[in-house]
């Protein structure tokens, strides 16, 4: 695993947008990178965890600070 951590700032952007620019970024990564995006779209709580299940990548960790969801995920193999 590796110990890389990238950002993508998707504030602003509305469903499906946020989970599409992170399957793109994820993409270009190693496997076991970490992506942390930030999000203030209110369907991002659903979509993110579920396109991570889909995908098989794994939600590290979710958080919500002052409208302002940042999340990180481990891409899978």
């Amino acid at each position: 695993m590796t110990d890389d951590i990238h950002t993508l700032d998707a504030l602003g952007l509305l469903c499906p947008l946020p989970v599409l620019k992170a399957r793109k970024r994820l993409q270009k990564l190693a496997i076991g990178a970490q992506l942390t995006m930030l999000a203030d779209d209110p369907a991002a709580i659903v979509d993110v965890p579920l396109f991570c299940m889909e995908a098989g990548h794994v939600l590290v960790s979710c958080s919500d600070k002052d409208g302002v969801q940042a999340y990180v995920i481990r891409k899978a193999g």
